[in-house]
C-alpha cells in the first residue's frame, strides 16, 4: 500500500494512493498511520480505498511523512570511490568504511516534497544531488539485532540528498562530518510504499534489488540496484538502534547508489566538474522502482552575507 501526504485547496490530508488518485483518511497524518503499526495502517487504508479519490494531478504531494528524526548512511562502496577521488584524498576507500555502515544526522526540517522547488543554499557553487532510498521505521526498538529490524520496518520511500559540495568540503575538513552542506533540502516522495508492496524484489542474500535511475533535464545520469549495498537495510536499522533508540517514524537513507548516483561522484572519476554543478532551472527527476518518481526544480536561493571568521585567537587566562 502506498500512503501519502497532500495539499488541495490549502488544506493537508493524508491517506492512500490508487490508480485513481488519492483517498484521505480524516483526522491522522501518516506519521501517526506509522505509529499506529502497520496493520492498523493497512486496515485504514483499505477502508479509505472505498472512498472517491482526487486524481493526482489535482493535488501538491509533500512528503509523505514529517519525521522526528533522519539518519542518512553511506552504503554503497563505489559511490565512495567515486567520491574520494573527488576530494583528491586518494587511496581508495578506507578500511573503517567496510566495519560498520556509517551514518550522520541531517535536518528533518529541511525536508521537502516529490515536486517541490529546491533553493541553492546561501554562498553555494557546487550544488548536487543525491539518489537514494530511504527506509522508514515502523515501530520502537532498542539493540536490535538485523532479524528483529525487518520486523520494525514500515516501508520505504525515494529520498534525494541535496547537497552543497563545496560548503560540505569545508566543514568535512574539521572532522566532524557534513552539516551545513547538507542542511537546505531532503526530498522524501512521492509516497511511502509498505514493505510487503517490494518482498518480490528482495533476492537471495536478503538485499532489495531495485532498478534507481536520475535524469538531469531529461538527460540520464546515473543508474544502479539498491542490491548493491553493502548492507540491507535490517543492518541499517540494527546499527541505528545499537545502544540506543529507534522510533516510528523515523527515517533513514541508504546513501547514494553508484554509477553517477550523485554528480561529485563522476566529478571523481571523470577528474573534472562534466556534468556541471546544478543551475537555477534544472530539473533533476529520479525513478525507483517499486516506489515511484520524484522531480524537483532548481531555484535562486537568497543572497546573505558572507560568514564571518573567527576573530584572533585568545590566550587569556584571566579577565581584563
Amino acid at each position: 500500500m502506498r500512503f501519502a501526504t497532500w495539499e488541495h485547496q490549502g488544506e493537508v490530508s493524508a491517506g492512500v494512493v490508487s490508480d485513481a488518485g488519492v483517498h484521505g483518511i480524516p483526522g491522522t497524518t501518516v506519521l501517526e498511520l506509522v505509529r499506529s503499526g502497520l496493520a492498523t495502517a493497512l486496515a485504514a487504508g483499505e477502508q479509505a480505498l472505498e472512498a472517491p479519490a482526487l486524481p493526482l494531478a489535482d493535488v501538491r504531494l509533500l512528503p509523505p511523512l514529517q519525521p522526528p528524526t533522519v539518519r542518512d548512511f553511506v552504503a554503497f562502496e563505489e559511490h565512495v570511490e567515486g567520491v574520494v577521488k573527488g576530494v583528491g584524498a586518494g587511496g581508495g576507500v578506507v578500511p573503517e568504511w567496510y566495519q560498520a555502515p556509517t551514518f550522520y544526522f541531517t535536518n528533518p526540517y529541511a525536508v521537502v516534497g516529490a515536486h517541490d522547488d529546491v533553493a541553492v543554499p546561501p554562498g553555494c557553487q557546487l550544488l548536487d544531488f543525491e539518489l537514494e532510498v530511504a527506509v522508514v521505521v515502523g515501530r520502537d526498538g532498542a539493540s536490535l539485532s538485523p532479524e528483529a529490524a525487518r520486523d520494525h520496518v514500515f516501508g520505504y520511500t525515494v529520498l534525494n540528498d541535496w547537497s552543497a559540495r563545496d560548503l560540505q568540503a569545508r566543514e568535512m575538513k574539521v572532522s566532524l562530518g557534513p552539516a551545513k552542506g547538507k542542511d537546505s533540502a531532503t526530498t522524501l516522495g512521492p509516497w511511502l510504499v509498505t514493505a510487503d508492496e517490494l518482498e518480490p524484489y528482495r533476492d537471495a542474500e536478503g538485499f532489495l534489488a531495485l532498478d534507481m535511475r536520475v535524469w538531469v533535464n531529461g538527460e540520464l545520469v546515473g543508474q544502479d540496484l539498491l542490491s548493491n549495498m553493502g548492507w540491507p537495510f535490517e543492518e541499517l536499522v540494527a546499527y541505528a538502534s545499537r545502544g540506543t533508540v529507534v522510533r516510528a517514524g523515523d527515517v533513514l537513507g541508504s546513501g547514494t547508489c553508484g554509477n553517477g548516483g550523485c554528480l561529485g561522484e563522476l566529478w571523481g572519476r571523470n577528474g573534472s566538474r562534466t556534468p556541471p554543478p546544478l543551475q537555477p532551472g534544472d530539473v533533476v527527476e529520479m525513478t525507483v522502482e517499486g516506489i515511484g518518481t520524484i522531480a524537483n526544480r532548481v531555484v535562486a536561493g537568497i543572497d546573505l552575507p558572507p560568514v564571518a571568521p573567527a576573530r584572533t585567537r585568545s590566550r587569556a587566562r584571566t579577565r581584563s
